[in-house]
């Protein structure tokens, strides 16, 4: 039986290239978009490659489409292998949390780690003893490199989501499930820009790469270009 992966935020830029790269070794890719129409059009241009994939229209911010998005998942399958968090936002007016409106910062928040959080609670009946939890991490969101000087609420939000992974792992083990966060560096989609040095394929190599034959046994890691890196 084909592995299966559940991949938020699917329809394009790294989202995409991991179903891509994962479809391509075999897997059965379930492509999270919030919005249906693209991530219809996202999945029929994989299928046109061979890849197994069904779109699911799964918005993170929003619980009642994520219960939504279960129903249509358990409909297609009965658990899941990996569960890779990757939905997230950021906008061109994040540029300082002083002169940000609250709720603009809370709604980076809600989708970039409360949405993650979310996922994993609704989903959780799919993950087998064996199934990995992956989370999109950034550079922005470390609290031992150096700090500031771009998107602000968007970082905040990558810190947050790293503490939300590091608490998972530690719930998570005892369920056999591991929990691990990727930074995939600085890459050229419609969010990085074009000016980033990473190329897409590159962005999603080590999200694959865990997801289809990380090491065993380890759980609550952060990685980078295939090695742990410190939170």
């Amino acid at each position: 039986m084909a592995k299966r992966a559940l991949i938020t935020g699917a329809n394009r830029g790294i989202g995409l290239e991991i179903a891509r790269q994962l479809g391509q070794k075999g897997w059965h890719i379930l492509m999270g978009a919030r919005n249906a129409e693209r991530g219809a059009a996202a999945a029929a241009t994989l299928k046109k490659q061979g890849i197994t994939v069904e779109p699911v229209k799964l918005d993170v911010s929003d619980p009642e489409s994520a219960r939504d998005g279960f129903q249509e998942v358990l409909r297609l399958t009965d658990h899941l292998d990996v569960l890779i968090n990757n939905a997230a936002v950021l906008y061109q007016e994040d540029q300082s949390l002083l002169s940000q409106q609250p709720g603009f910062i809370q709604d980076v928040i809600q989708t970039n780690a409360l949405g993650g959080l979310l996922v994993v609670q609704v989903f959780r009946p799919l993950l087998l003893p064996g199934s990995q939890v992956l989370f999109m991490s950034s550079g922005g969101g470390s609290m031992s490199d150096p700090v500031g000087g771009w998107s602000p609420a968007y970082c905040v939000s990558k810190t947050l989501m790293n503490s939300i992974c590091r608490h998972l792992a530690f719930e998570m083990r005892s369920m056999g499930v591991s929990v691990h966060a990727v930074c995939p560096g600085w890459v050229r989609t419609e969010m990085g820009g074009a000016g980033a040095p990473q190329s897409v394929e590159q962005g999603a190599d080590t999200m694959v790469w865990l997801a289809d034959q990380g090491p065993q046994g380890k759980t609550g890691l952060l990685w980078r270009d295939r090695k742990v890196v410190p939170w």
